[in-house]
């Protein structure tokens, strides 16, 4: 469901504001309402936040629901469940006044998505291509309805995946002191 009937720019929609606490994306132009998340999704993302801290990153390289303008034949802002910012990213945010990373900033080193029912294509394909064009290093796709954690890493300018189930451990390329198994990820308890 969209809500505008007309194309947004970018700064249309930054500086988009309807009253409400709603949280949007815009997908080519089109503001599109996020759904509340499920509780299942939402546990997902603040575990894998609670172990990123448990593990060292330091608390002002992690977002939750973070806006990404990503690239598309018209503007397009994504919000991924969970962000981990590089050092640089997150110096160029603090000196924002709105929690968005521009195309002109530098990319997030990962990017989580939990995805809901019925969204696979909007998780598994668009997402994917945009992360990718985007230069986003890591992009993981959660998914508790196949049971399975999908770990893309770019390479050459296109991702490179590895699926994961059950009990095997995953393997981050940008964090290698992760050690959490797909089980672990998929039902929020670390």
């Amino acid at each position: 469901m969209t809500v505008a009937t007309k194309f947004m720019s970018l700064e249309e929609y930054l500086n988009y504001d309807d009253g409400t606490d709603n949280l949007y994306e815009l997908v080519n132009g089109k503001l599109i309402p996020m759904p509340p998340e499920s509780d299942r999704n939402q546990q997902v993302s603040i575990s894998l936040l609670a172990y990123f801290l448990q593990i060292g990153l330091p608390p002002q390289l992690l977002r939750i629901q973070v806006a990404i303008a990503v690239t598309g034949g018209r503007a397009t802002a994504r919000i991924p469940d969970l962000t981990v910012l590089s050092e640089d990213l997150a110096l160029e945010l603090r000196e924002t006044n709105r929690s968005t990373i521009l195309a002109d900033m530098p990319p997030p080193t990962l990017v989580v998505e939990v995805v809901s029912p019925n969204q696979d294509k909007r998780d598994y394909r668009y997402k994917r291509s945009e992360y990718a064009a985007r230069q986003i290093p890591e992009y993981w796709i959660v998914d508790p309805i196949l049971a399975k954690v999908t770990i893309l890493e770019l390479v050459e300018g296109l991702y490179e995946e590895k699926v994961y189930t059950g009990e095997e451990v995953i393997e981050s390329p940008q964090f290698d002191r992760f050690k959490l198994t797909a089980q672990q990820i998929l039902t929020g308890i670390m």
